[in-house]
């Protein structure tokens, strides 16, 4: 069977264990530097395993090398979001945390496809790409399920339909400048532009870009990890089961949308080779725009760090 490790056991990371566990498609490393909790946590979901039914090994550990021989890495270790606080402000902290994972990742699961979710999440795909020294297909971001999951969410209820006739793209950095794009946005393939006026849609566009933050004033000591969890643990299953899904994440761009040396959030194909292709869609004048000054922040903040 094949095998996916979890760096960092917090509630994002114990969340997409847990998903991961119920697909039945891999046995997983639960790792933290914190002793303990990656045991207990693993513990508990396994306990669960018989009224969930599923019949994968969840090794909760502290160990680095327990993660040889991994298929995929999903790094969520980092200090979450707090009210108040952007996902810019986690920049420094979680700088330092994920360079250190991706170091260790590379010592131990050379041949890994990473997937990362620690905030602020281009610039972090970011860095792990340059301190992994892997092919940029290798190492991809979770973001746009993310944000396009909750769109479908707000276009459902707002429609009062079934989730599951509607399909959502969103594309850019995760964050404020997120691009939504309606007409790529449908109810069993119709776009939602036929049926909401421009103003209902704006509304929706709007509280996609402010989501996480929605949660996180709910919340008030935390941050979202239900939906991160089962949107990393989507794109894990394209990547195991070879899926070739396409499906909106970070990836890394080479020219593609008139941008390059960049990672934000664009349609690709998933598979076993991790991002196998970049699909460039049409965009209007004015969503491109919008990609390219979405572009334009994850460089300023790269420059900050200095990558």
């Amino acid at each position: 069977m094949k095998k996916v490790s979890i760096i960092g056991s917090g509630n994002v990371g114990a969340t997409t264990a847990t998903f991961l566990a119920e697909m039945d498609i891999a046995h997983i490393i639960l790792l933290d530097i914190v002793e303990g909790v990656p045991q207990g946590k693993a513990l508990d979901a396994l306990e669960a395993s018989p009224l969930r039914n599923f019949d994968v090994d969840i090794h909760g550990t502290n160990n680095y090398a327990d993660i040889a021989d991994s298929d995929v890495v999903v790094v969520t270790a980092g200090v979450p979001r707090k009210p108040g606080m952007s996902r810019m402000d986690l920049l420094n902290v979680n700088a330092g945390i994920v360079k250190s994972v991706t170091e260790n990742i590379v010592k131990y699961a050379p041949d890994t496809i990473i997937i990362v979710v620690t905030n602020p999440l281009d610039v972090m795909t970011y860095l792990a790409y340059k301190a992994s020294g892997f092919k940029p297909e290798r190492v991809m971001g979770q973001a746009g399920i993310l944000d396009s999951t909750r769109f479908r969410f707000f276009v459902a209820e707002e429609l009062n339909i079934s989730l599951k006739d509607t399909f959502a793209m969103v594309l850019g950095s995760h964050g404020d400048s997120m691009v939504p794009l309606p007409e790529y946005t449908t109810v069993s393939g119709i776009p939602i532009t036929q049926l909401m006026p421009q103003e209902r849609i704006e509304k929706l566009v709007e509280r996609t870009r402010k989501g996480g933050s929605e949660i996180v004033r709910h919340l008030k000591t935390g941050s979202a990890f239900y939906a991160p969890g089962a949107a990393a643990s989507e794109m894990v299953e394209a990547i195991i089961k070879d899926k070739h899904r396409v499906l909106p994440v970070s990836a890394y761009l080479d020219g593609q949308y008139g941008l390059k040396d960049v990672y934000t959030g664009v349609p690709v194909k998933l598979g076993a080779g991790g991002v196998e292709e970049i699909i460039e869609i049409r965009l209007s004048k004015e969503q491109l725009t919008a990609l390219h000054k979405s572009a334009d922040i994850f460089r300023k903040n790269a420059d900050l760090l200095k990558l």
